[in-house]
């Protein structure tokens, strides 16, 4: 059952040493360097740093270590065998944060900075809300604007949701980005682990708009991340669309599927609808080749997607990460 009200326990305040930041890399050291060095810089810091490296060939664990003893705060480091794409490695950062613990869970990318409050700022919400969503800025200082809403029955984001924030300070999201979501463990327990099946793409927007069946999910007017890599963009103005990988329109594609089945799960599942959306996935991945890539190359990566979707989508065993047995606190 969906909640909106704080709980007796979360209503006692925020403790910054009940957070954990979990972080995924892979083969970036030089920003998962700036990263830490923001959180070195941190007041308040987080009671641990769990760092997800996704078997980097760089010199990325002696990035980490030499960070140990600065850091201050409990550095986790998490090497895994074989790359497990963003899905896995925030799937392990979460396990790993609740196994020590945490009672909230700040996930983030290598390629972000923290801001000096970024904790502090989210933590003024924790009182209030369980899945929480903090602004950014992007690599050259300007707003980032995230879609923060999708259009439930096709799966997509809506770009068109409104950017600006009333008196309240914060809007309700259905959707989430692991480029700094904040969610609270009892949340985790209810819905699983993000699901490693995901590889890349649409797994956070899943794991945000399961969240949000569960809590009332917002995203508060407070800048707390700094983007630190800078992407081919195509400025339409508000918006910017950025350019893509081969790699990822394959996984666009094919992941589509992968929400099917957690549609088919939670009873919204609408063929036509559903269809719809998959159908202007494809097309606004087109209008990516053309408009910010100045290419039609990669088509077929587009369709490989789609391919090998077909077998996700007919697969009667499919079952959705289950969720987590409560911890006794």
């Amino acid at each position: 059952m969906r909640s909106t009200g704080p709980s007796p326990a979360s209503s006692q305040g925020f403790d910054p040493a009940a957070a954990t930041i979990a972080v995924v890399t892979y083969n970036r050291s030089g920003l998962l360097r700036g990263l830490l060095k923001s959180i070195a810089a941190m007041d308040p810091k987080p009671g641990h740093v769990v760092i997800v490296d996704n078997a980097s060939p760089d010199d990325t664990t002696e990035v980490v270590e030499s960070f140990r003893e600065r850091v201050g705060t409990e550095l986790v480091y998490r090497r895994l065998d074989t790359n497990t794409g963003g899905s896995g490695g925030f799937s392990e950062g979460m396990r790993v944060a609740l196994e020590l613990g945490s009672a909230w869970i700040w996930l983030m990318d290598d390629d972000v900075e923290v801001l000096p409050d970024g904790l502090a700022k989210m933590g003024k919400w924790a009182p209030r809300f369980k899945s929480i969503q903090g602004r950014r800025y992007d690599y050259d200082g300007s707003e980032f604007y995230w879609q923060y809403r999708v259009a439930e029955r096709m799966a997509i984001p809506i770009p068109f949701a409104p950017s600006k924030f009333d008196a309240s300070g914060y809007k309700e999201m259905n959707s989430g980005c692991f480029e700094g979501m904040f969610i609270h463990r009892d949340i985790v327990e209810q819905i699983g682990l993000p699901d490693p099946r995901f590889f890349i793409y649409w797994d956070d927007q899943t794991y945000g708009w399961l969240a949000s069946r569960r809590t009332t999910s917002v995203i508060v007017d407070e800048f707390v991340l700094r983007r630190t890599r800078e992407i081919k963009q195509w400025d339409m103005g508000i918006r910017h669309m950025n350019a893509s990988s081969n790699n990822y329109r394959y996984y666009i594609m094919r992941n589509r599927a992968i929400i099917k089945q957690y549609h088919r799960a939670n009873g919204v599942y609408n063929p036509m609808l559903f269809g719809l959306g998959t159908a202007l996935t494809f097309g606004k991945e087109l209008i990516r080749l053309i408009a910010v890539e100045h290419t039609v190359r990669g088509t077929s990566h587009l369709f490989r997607g789609l391919r090998d979707g077909r077998a996700i989508s007919g697969d009667r065993t499919f079952a959705p990460m289950a969720p987590l047995a409560p911890s006794a606190r």
